[in-house]
């Protein structure tokens, strides 16, 4: 007549429990992290409305595109951003400046175009996370009236 020896799975199912016993307290508590405050606040659409932002985009070939001037849909040389982010500034120095780029670009393109915009006069540089936002408080002053290009 054979018997299975069962003392072997209690041992095991003592350690676990142990095991258990202590880690469970932990996992109730959890690690306490802290975050840095973000001082960033997203743009008014008012604001927007008041000022047409200048949009860099950059594409996953590292193509810079701007949307204000001629030709919109072509991608332009680092030397044009510079210049017409240069002169939308001395027109209107509190024009919101944004960088759109996807998930695909390199981060070293993102930087290089805030430098460059930062080296044409821009205080501030932003992302756009939220184009659509941006796009009906562009398009539509606070009046409701569409607004031209200029």
């Amino acid at each position: 007549m054979a018997e299975i020896n069962v003392v072997p799975y209690i041992d095991v199912m003592l350690v676990l429990l142990i095991i258990f016993m202590i880690t469970a307290p932990l996992l109730k508590e959890g690690v306490k992290v802290d975050l840095p405050a973000a001082g960033a606040q997203p743009l008014d659409a008012s604001f927007l409305a008041k000022h047409e932002p200048l949009i860099v985009t950059i594409d996953a070939r590292g193509r810079l595109y701007v949307n204000i001037g001629h030709n919109q849909d072509l991608p332009v040389s680092e030397a044009t951003v510079a210049n017409r982010t240069t002169a939308i500034l001395h027109r209107d120095p509190e024009t919101p400046i944004l960088v759109k780029a996807d998930t695909s670009v390199p981060y070293g393109l993102v930087v290089r175009a805030m430098v460059l915009l930062q080296r044409a006069g821009a205080a501030k540089v932003g992302f756009l996370t939220d184009p659509e936002k941006v796009k009906s408080a562009v398009s539509h002053d606070a009046s409701g009236a569409a607004r031209g290009q200029n």
